[in-house]
C-alpha cells in the first residue's frame, strides 16, 4: 500500500537564503490592507464588522445616517435564540453624509476599529467607532470642524412580545418542531439619568425545562447545569451633553421597530457616545444594574490605546500576505484570510464560542433570503445550539495562527457541560463516561427537535431519533485533541483538561462494551477489539460498523494522551489498554487502487461528507512524511463518493485534504474557491452555504487550507510549502508544534527564511516546494 515515490516530493535545500534571525518583517497589518469604501451602503447587507473582546458590531452608512447592530457572546433568551442587543442610528446636523458629500468608511485593520469621514462645503466630520477589547464597552466619537447636533436613536424590534412561527423558529432550539406557541418576549427599555437603559430578563420557564421533560430527565433536573436560568443581559447608552428626546417608530427591512432618541443639548465640535453592556444570572435585577454601573464606571482615557495595543500584537503574532501576485484571486485570498481572522478576534474573550452560523455579525435575514421576513435575531441552525462538525472548523486554525488563548471559550463550552454529559450517560445506560451528541444545546442535552418528538415507544431514551445524527458521538474528540495540542503549540497546561478528555474516551469504551453485551455474550470481537456498532462516519455513512472517523479519532487522541507529561501510571496503563482495543481502519479498492473505507460496512449514505479522509485531517494518521500516503491519495483521487462530494462551499474540507496530501494544484484551486471575495460588500461575509451568513465554518476551512499549504508538522519535522504553487509570492508568520514560530517568504520562486523561534528548531525545517 505504501509507495515511496509519493512520500518524498522534490526538496529544494533546507534554505536558499537566510537573513539574520534578529530581523523581523515589516508591520504585518498596514494601511494598504485596510478595507475602504468611498460610497454609502444600500442596507445592512453592506455592513462592515467592528468588534473586540466579545462584542460585534455591523456598521454601515445609509441615506446619510450611520447605523450599527450590537451583538455580544452569550445573550441567549428563553428559547435559546442568540439575541442581538439592538440597532443604533446616528444622525448629524449639519450632515456630513449627504448624497453629494465626499465619503469614506474604513476598517483600520491594524488597530481594530472603523472610521467614517464626510466632507461637504467646508464641513469636515470624522466618526470613530471602536469596541474595548478588555471591557464590554462600545465607543462612538464624533469630531467636526463645525458645531454639530447629534441624534442617537436606539431601535428595538423587541418592544413588544412577538410570535415566532414556521421557519423563524430555526433561530431557536425548537426549530421545526415547536410544541405549542413560541414567543420572543419583549425587552425592558426606558430613559434613565439622561441615558437609555435596556435589558432582556429571561422568564422562569425556558426551552431547558421543555427539553429535560421531553428526554425523561426530570428526576435529575436539579443536578443539571442550566445557562438560561435567571439570565439578564442588556446595557446602557449615554453621551456628551445628551438628553432624552422622545420616541419614534418605523420599519427596517420590513420589520417594525420603536426608537428611543437621545439628542445633544447644544451644538458641539466633539461628541462622544458610549454603550456599556452587562450579562449576569441573577434573580435580583438590582444586582444586574449594579454590575452594569460598575462596567460603565470602568471607562478610562487609556482604554483606546490599550485596545489598539492588543490588536497590534494580534497581527504581529501571525499573518499570511499574498500581495504582489499577478492573479487577483490569489491576492484576494490573502486579504480575506486577514479579514476573517479579524472577525474571529472580535470574540477573543467571549463567554461562549464564536458560532459557525454567523458569529457576531448576522444581519436582517431578508437581505440573505427574500422569503425570510424575520427580525435581525434570525440565524439558521439556532443560537444556543452547538454543531460540533461546524464549530471545529472555526477553532482549528487558531493553533497555527498563534491564537490559542482564543480557543478558551470553545473549551469552556464543553468543560462546563461535563457533569451534564456524565449524568445523562449514567441515567440512561448506567455506565460511566460523557456522552456528547453532535447537535448539542448549551446545556449539554441533544437539541429537542433533533432528539425527536415522535419516537417509537421502546426506542432508547438516550438516543436521538434522527437519520442524520443517530450514533454520532465522536465529534467531541476533535475538541479533546485541540485541548491537547494547545500544550504543544502554545505551552498551555493540559492537566486541567485530562478529566474531561478521559471521560469522553471512557464513554466509547464503556458504551460499546455495553451495546455488545446487549447483543450477545462477548464484549469484544475475536481479536479483542471493540465493536463500534452501531456507529456513524460523520453524518454521511449511517449505522456503520467500525466507522473510520471514530477509529482514527480514538487512536489519535489516545496516542496523544500518552505523550502528556506527569500522567499517573494508572492513567497510562488504562489508556494503553484502551488503545489496544481500538479496531483497525478498513480499506477497499477502486480501479485496482487501495483506498481508505469510511467504515467496515454501513447501511446507507445520508449526507455529503468524506469521513474516509478524516484520518488525513484532522487526525493526521496519513499525510506527507507518513506511511501509506499513496493510499490516502488514492482515496482522494478514486473514491467515487469523495469525487462526487467535492466542493469548496461551506464546511467542505476538500481543500484541507488536498493540502495535507501535498496535492498542490487541487489545494490551490479549492482554497482559492474558499477565500475568494464573497460577492457581498464585505469580502469575507461568505455564505449562506449550508448554514448562514457570514458562514464562519466556510472561512475557517479556508484559513486551515491556506495554512496547511504553507506549513505542516510531522513529529519534530516542519514542512514548509508542502502544497504551495511556487509562482505564488507569499510572506507569512505561522506557529508550529513544540512552541515554534516560523516566518518565511517566497518571492519569484526563491525561498527566504527570515526567522525561526526558537533557533534550535531551524534544523527540523524541510522546504518541500514542488
Amino acid at each position: 500500500m505504501d509507495n515511496k515515490k509519493h512520500i518524498q516530493p522534490l526538496i529544494i535545500g533546507i534554505v536558499l537564503s537566510f537573513l539574520s534571525t534578529s530581523v523581523l518583517a515589516q508591520q504585518p497589518a498596514t494601511a494598504d490592507q485596510n478595507l475602504v469604501w468611498t460610497s454609502q451602503s444600500e442596507n445592512a447587507a453592506g455592513s462592515m464588522p467592528c468588534g473586540g473582546g466579545d462584542i460585534g458590531l455591523n456598521v454601515w452608512v445609509e441615506k446619510g445616517e450611520l447605523l450599527f447592530y450590537i451583538a455580544r457572546s452569550g445573550t441567549f433568551d428563553e428559547n435559546n435564540t442568540l439575541l442581538k442587543l439592538g440597532r443604533l442610528r446616528l444622525k448629524l446636523s449639519p450632515s456630513p453624509f449627504d448624497e453629494d458629500a465626499a465619503f469614506k468608511q474604513e476598517l483600520i485593520l491594524k488597530d481594530g476599529y472603523v472610521k467614517v469621514k464626510g466632507k461637504k462645503a467646508g464641513l469636515t466630520t470624522e466618526v470613530r467607532l471602536w469596541v474595548d477589547v478588555f471591557k464590554p464597552l462600545v465607543h462612538l466619537e464624533v469630531k467636526s470642524n463645525r458645531k454639530t447636533i447629534a441624534e442617537a436613536g436606539y431601535e428595538s424590534w423587541r418592544y413588544a412580545d412577538r410570535l415566532t412561527k414556521g421557519k423563524e423558529n430555526n433561530q431557536n432550539s425548537y426549530k421545526w418542531a415547536p410544541q405549542g406557541e413560541v414567543k420572543t418576549f419583549k425587552d425592558s427599555i426606558a430613559f434613565k439619568n439622561n441615558g437609555l437603559l435596556f435589558y432582556h430578563q429571561n422568564k422562569a420557564q425556558s426551552v431547558f425545562d421543555i427539553t429535560v421533560k421531553q428526554q425523561g430527565l426530570d428526576s435529575i433536573k436539579d443536578q443539571l447545569f442550566n445557562p438560561l436560568k435567571n439570565l439578564v443581559f442588556g446595557g446602557m447608552i449615554w453621551g456628551t451633553g445628551m438628553v432624552p428626546a422622545g420616541n419614534y417608530t418605523g420599519t427596517y427591512a420590513g420589520i417594525a421597530f420603536k426608537g428611543w432618541k437621545l439628542k445633544n443639548d447644544k451644538g458641539r465640535t466633539s461628541i462622544s457616545l458610549s454603550l456599556a453592556l452587562h450579562t449576569e444570572a441573577t434573580t435580583d435585577l438590582r444586582h444586574w444594574t449594579a454590575g452594569l454601573s460598575q462596567t460603565r464606571n470602568k471607562a478610562a482615557a487609556k482604554d483606546f490605546n490599550n485596545s489598539i495595543k492588543w490588536w497590534n500584537a494580534y497581527w504581529e503574532r501571525s499573518f499570511i500576505e499574498l500581495e504582489g501576485n499577478k492573479d487577483e484571486t490569489v491576492v484576494q485570498a490573502g486579504k480575506n484570510y486577514q479579514l476573517f481572522r479579524y472577525m474571529l478576534g472580535c470574540n477573543a474573550f467571549g463567554t461562549y464560542p464564536t458560532k459557525f452560523n454567523g458569529g457576531l455579525f448576522t444581519y436582517d435575514p431578508v437581505l440573505v433570503d427574500t422569503t425570510l421576513k424575520y427580525t435581525p435575531d434570525f440565524r439558521n441552525w439556532g443560537g444556543g445550539t452547538h454543531t460540533a462538525q461546524n464549530q471545529r472548523l472555526v477553532y482549528w486554525p487558531m493553533l497555527k495562527s498563534g491564537d490559542a488563548e482564543m480557543m478558551q471559550p470553545q473549551f469552556d463550552f464543553y468543560t462546563r457541560l461535563l457533569k451534564n454529559a456524565e449524568l445523562r450517560t449514567a441515567f440512561y445506560w448506567k455506565h460511566k463516561g460523557a456522552s456528547f451528541t453532535e447537535q448539542l444545546e448549551n446545556f449539554g442535552l441533544p437539541n429537542p427537535a433533533e432528539y425527536g418528538w415522535k419516537r417509537p415507544e421502546n426506542y432508547d431514551k438516550g438516543m436521538e431519533y434522527n437519520a442524520w445524527l443517530e450514533y454520532e458521538w465522536d465529534t467531541v474528540l476533535e475538541f479533546c485533541l485541540m485541548m491537547l495540542e494547545t500544550e504543544s503549540y502554545a505551552g498551555k497546561a493540559v492537566k486541567p483538561y485530562l478529566p474531561f478528555i478521559s471521560s469522553c474516551l471512557s464513554f466509547f469504551d464503556e458504551h460499546y462494551t455495553y451495546l455488545a453485551r446487549q447483543r450477545g455474550s462477548k464484549a469484544v470481537d475475536g481479536s479483542g477489539h471493540l465493536v463500534l456498532y452501531p456507529g456513524s462516519a460523520a453524518e454521511t455513512y449511517k449505522m456503520a460498523y467500525n466507522a473510520t472517523s471514530t477509529i482514527a479519532a480514538l487512536k489519535t487522541v489516545l496516542s496523544r494522551l500518552l505523550q502528556v507529561k506527569d500522567i499517573t501510571t494508572e492513567q497510562k496503563q488504562g489508556w494503553e489498554a484502551m488503545l489496544k482495543r481500538i479496531p483497525p481502519i478498513s480499506f477497499r479498492e477502486f480501479n485496482g487502487h487501495t483506498t481508505i473505507a469510511p467504515a467496515k460496512v454501513w447501511e446507507r449514505v445520508n449526507n455529503t461528507e468524506s469521513p474516509q479522509l478524516y484520518p488525513v485531517y484532522p487526525w493526521g494518521i496519513y499525510g506527507i512524511g507518513r506511511p501509506g500516503l499513496d493510499t490516502a491519495i488514492n482515496t482522494f483521487n478514486n473514491d467515487p463518493d469523495v469525487l462526487k462530494f467535492r466542493s469548496h462551499i461551506g464546511w467542505k474540507q476538500d481543500n484541507i485534504f488536498a493540502a495535507r496530501l501535498g496535492l498542490t494544484k487541487e489545494a490551490a484551486e479549492l482554497t482559492l474557491g474558499k477565500l475568494k471575495d464573497s460577492g457581498r460588500r464585505f469580502p469575507a461575509f461568505w455564505g449562506p452555504g449550508f448554514d448562514w451568513v457570514p458562514d464562519h465554518n466556510w472561512g475557517g476551512s479556508g484559513m486551515i487550507g491556506l495554512q496547511e499549504m504553507l506549513l505542516q508538522s510531522n513529529g519534530k519535522a516542519i514542512y514548509l510549502f508542502p502544497a504551495w504553487p511556487k509562482e505564488w509570492n507569499v510572506r507569512f508568520r505561522l506557529h508550529a508544534s513544540y512552541q515554534t514560530i516560523v516566518e518565511a517568504e517566497l518571492k519569484d520562486g526563491q525561498v527566504k527564511l527570515l526567522k525561526v523561534i526558537p533557533e534550535s528548531r531551524r534544523k527540523d525545517i524541510e522546504i518541500r516546494l514542488k
